[in-house]
């Protein structure tokens, strides 16, 4: 979910080529919602195997990681560990959202309403541990790297950047900015067109790179003041103030020397301690003890995985295989792609 500071950002379009032969960090929980939400039936119905399993997560996360090796863009994997106490509040919400779209969804799809079913049924998204340890398994077959964070994977592919090891964080999550990421790549794994909420609009998707450095620039704040901001109109870690969006908070944080003034500008009693949210973006818990290694994909392990377990079509898989086998011979590797069975 992350925060809402979008419309106040630096950001530049990119084309994908642009992120050939870098190593990037993805960030995991991110991306599986995401397929999770978006891949589904015209009823809003994930897609699910002969034994009523979803797989919608693992459509997504292997064809569209497929697109970014094709191109030489090399992806780490960075997963979710505990999340933080203050975040509790938040997941107790989302699973009340849930609760009340799943009936929605069951109600339109009695009635026939596919539209509003659809609408509804992605906003029942759960990514539950055995998805997420499907996700990673498929992840290793194909010779990725899995970094486990002991908290939020923003945070860790944050570090990362910082360490040079990555260049950057795929996320949808402006969150992640505020966890200190140099450079926050957006619309990486998602293509095509988008609606817009509440309304019956499109729009392309198109990828996006936002520099940390130039948006502070731009913004005329520090870090800090830009965790103020994330605070002032929601994180995962609080609710928003009331009635203050994204314009009113650059102009208090930019006015103020400290939240204190800022709160009491406001004439709002929040009931959470913003030093502990602070505390949360500016002094993460991670690690610095992670290894990157890649591999080549193991073919024959991979079509088990996908075709004998979870009923995918072993045809589509080759394809896509034979794609990626291409392109690693092009670049003059040596694969073990034709040693299928």
């Amino acid at each position: 979910m992350g925060t809402a500071i979008g419309d106040l950002l630096e950001k530049e379009e990119i084309d994908l080529d642009f992120l050939q032969s870098r190593v990037v960090a993805v960030d995991s929980f991110n991306i599986l919602y995401q397929f999770l939400s978006v891949i589904r039936g015209p009823d809003g119905s994930p897609l699910k195997d002969q034994k009523g399993r979803v797989t919608s997560h693992l459509a997504g996360l292997f064809y569209r990681t497929i697109n970014l090796l094709e191109r030489d863009i090399k992806p780490v994997f960075v997963f979710d560990g505990k999340p933080p106490e203050l975040k509790s509040k938040t997941r107790k919400k989302r699973r009340a959202i849930r609760t009340a779209a799943e009936e929605k969804m069951v109600k339109a799809q009695k009635e026939g309403d596919l539209k509003e079913a659809r609408k509804y049924a992605q906003q029942t998204v759960r990514l539950t541990p055995e998805l997420v340890d499907q996700a990673k398994e498929l992840v290793k077959l194909m010779g990725l790297p899995v970094v486990q964070a002991p908290s939020e994977g923003e945070a860790q592919a944050a570090q990362m950047v910082a360490d040079g090891n990555v260049y950057g964080c795929i996320s949808q999550d402006y969150d992640t900015l505020l966890f200190g990421t140099k450079r926050l790549l957006r619309n990486i794994t998602v293509s095509g067109k988008r609606k817009v909420p509440g309304k019956d609009y499109y729009y392309e998707i198109k990828p996006e790179m936002i520099e940390l450095d130039k948006t502070l620039a731009k913004l005329g704040i520090d870090r800090q003041k830009l965790v103020w901001l994330g605070i002032l109109i929601g994180t995962d870690f609080n609710e928003k103030f009331p009635k203050i969006g994204a314009k009113t908070a650059i102009k208090l944080v930019k006015k103020y020397k400290t939240f204190e003034e800022i709160v009491k500008e406001t004439k709002y009693k929040p009931d959470f301690d913003y030093k502990e949210i602070e505390e949360i973006f500016l002094k993460p818990n991670v690690t610095k003890d992670y290894k990157i290694e890649f591999a080549l994909p193991d073919a024959a392990k991979l079509k088990e995985f996908l075709c004998e377990d979870f009923g995918f079509s072993a045809q589509r898989i080759d394809s896509a295989l034979i794609k990626l086998d291409t392109k690693l011979r092009e670049r003059g590797q040596q694969s073990r792609l034709d040693q299928w069975g």
